[in-house]
């Protein structure tokens, strides 16, 4: 089967399902969008790895990568690999210099672990055909989502607002103790923050 390239375009708190958050994969060289249903924690998971924020203690997909590089292990890319009955199934292709095997992950996993690697995503055409969905223009809510894939954790809430009158050293206290809890959410907007004034 044809492997179709995704990229990760957003994540976004689910307006469905309260608690989750949408995982939007949109086709390399296409206009399908690929939508898919998280948990928090997963979400969390992206999150940290794509705004480069560094944990105070390894996080548990940091974890399985650092077991698999000392296993000597590579990772060589994700598939979003089957759809059954609306729920996502992945497979992460990892091996080593005599064989490759196949794991089955949740997408969200796998994503997670594969961001870490920096290995490809791709889902099969079945899968985006079933699933995916066409945009071929750009809509309110589309440019909503594309200013959120440049920013991601972005808010407009006091809580930024405040941000913007605090002092450079203020802000980096409230970094280190946002690192410290563990708030990587918080740290995010503080890091852009300060990213703004450099």
């Amino acid at each position: 089967m044809k492997k179709i390239k995704l990229e990760i375009l957003g994540l976004s708190p689910s307006q469905s399902q309260t608690g989750s958050f949408a995982l939007v994969l949109g086709e390399e060289l296409g206009n399908r969008r690929l939508p898919i249903i998280i948990g928090v924690f997963e979400a969390q998971a992206i999150a940290v790895q794509i705004e480069n924020i560094v944990p105070n203690r390894p996080m548990t997909h940091d974890l399985f990568k650092s077991f698999a590089e000392a296993l000597n292990y590579t990772l060589k890319e994700i598939i979003i690999s089957d759809l059954s009955e609306g729920i996502f199934y992945a497979k992460i292709v990892c091996g080593d210099d005599l064989r490759e095997v196949e794991v089955d992950s949740r997408p969200s996993d796998a994503i997670a672990i594969g961001i870490r690697f920096g290995v490809p995503i791709y889902t099969y055409e079945s899968i985006l055909s079933e699933a995916g969905i066409v945009s071929s223009s750009l809509t309110e809510d589309d440019e909503d989502e594309e200013s959120f894939v440049k920013e991601p954790l972005k808010t407009k809430g006091s809580f930024t607002e405040q941000l913007r009158d605090m002092p450079n050293d203020e802000l980096q206290k409230l970094l280190e103790d946002a690192l410290t809890k563990e708030d990587y959410e918080k740290a995010a907007k503080i890091r852009d923050e300060l990213g703004k004034r450099n």
